[in-house]
Parts: structure tokens; sequence; C-alpha cells
């Protein structure tokens, strides 16, 4: 038998000086608490190339629908709209519906995700194991950006440094948001095209 006593690390030092208590509040972390659109956001990231492609035909698609959210008004289509992108996003991505969806550039990933809300690429804090240094269960959201980047056709579009969120548009949808740019930038060309005809 050795008498070496076993090595305490600082966690367990933490452990031990915490009040001893029967209270254990239920999914005190978001990693438990996020574990069902967890587990399909790491399929989402996996299958990023097919969604990917999805992606590309129903921006298409909606961009068609120009002519309707326009004679809607963009206002109004918004509460529906949004209440159907909550739903999609938040199960497949965990979307936080930060209303600038970049999740084309970063391999099917949301940075949203990310406890520090990083926009461009982790923190120097990933651990060893690629996970979290804050939610240590947690796989580092930028290294599965990382992983499901380099499945997709653009995979240099993670290299693109992003802009900060802008707290003022959250909570808005980034589906009409993109078709009502896409419009714009379309009937813009068309216009220029015109001119020089």
């Amino acid at each position: 038998m050795s008498d070496e006593k076993p090595v305490l690390t600082q966690a367990m030092k933490v452990a031990q000086a915490k009040p001893k208590s029967d209270y254990k509040p239920a999914y005190v972390s978001a990693t438990r608490r996020q574990q069902k659109s967890y587990t399909i956001r790491l399929w989402s990231v996996r299958n990023s190339r097919l969604l990917e492609w999805f992606y590309a035909r129903f921006a298409n698609f909606f961009l068609m629908l120009h002519p309707l959210w326009r004679s809607i008004g963009y206002g109004r289509a918004e509460a529906p709209v949004k209440f159907v992108e909550r739903r999609v996003k938040g199960l497949m991505f965990d979307c936080r519906m930060c209303g600038q969806c970049i999740l084309s550039s970063t391999g099917m990933s949301c940075p949203m995700n990310c406890p520090k809300q990083l926009r461009n690429g982790p923190c120097g804090g990933v651990r060893a194991n690629g996970n979290c240094e804050v939610e240590p269960d947690m796989p580092c959201v930028w290294v599965q950006a990382w992983k499901g980047s380099q499945n997709m056709r653009d995979n240099a579009a993670i290299l693109k440094v992003q802009k900060p969120v802008d707290q003022s548009i959250r909570e808005t949808s980034a589906w009409l948001r993109v078709t009502a740019n896409a419009a714009s930038e379309r009937e813009r060309a068309a216009g220029e095209a015109g001119e020089k005809a």
C-alpha cells in the first residue's frame, strides 16, 4: 500500500470549499439546458455542405417571393416569418436570433452560441481537447465552425472578418433582411445595366 496522498486539483479544492447542501439546481449548465439542440447543432456542422446547398435554394425561393413581401409589407411579414425562423433555426443551429446570420460563413456553426459571443474566431482559451474554456463540456463553437467550413463549397468564407453584432436588430428576421438586400442589389444592378444599354 502506498502512503501517498491523492493530489488535489484546484477544481477539487473549490468543490470542497462550497457549503454542503441537498439542493442541486436542475439544468444549471447551458450545455445541459440545450442538450437536444446541441446534438442537432453538431449534426448541422457535420452536414454543412448539404445545408449550404439547401440554403442557396431556399434563399432563391425567398427572393422569388420578394414581390409578395413587398405587397404585404416587410414590416407586416416580420412577425410570422420571425416565428418560423426562430423555430427552424433554433432547432437546427440553436439560433439566438441576432438578426445578422453568418451560418454560411461559419460552417453552419452559430458564433452566437459562444459564451463570449465572438464573431471572428476562437478566444485564446480553447482547451487542448477543443472544448470551450467557459463551458468545459461543450466543444468550442469556432473549432466546430472550422470543421464545418472545410466541408462547404466556399470554405474560405470563414476567413472574412465579420462586423460586430448590431444589437439594434436583435430579434428580427435575418431571412427577410437578406431577401430585401438581395432584391435591392438586383434592382440596382438591373438599373445600371439599363443605363449602359
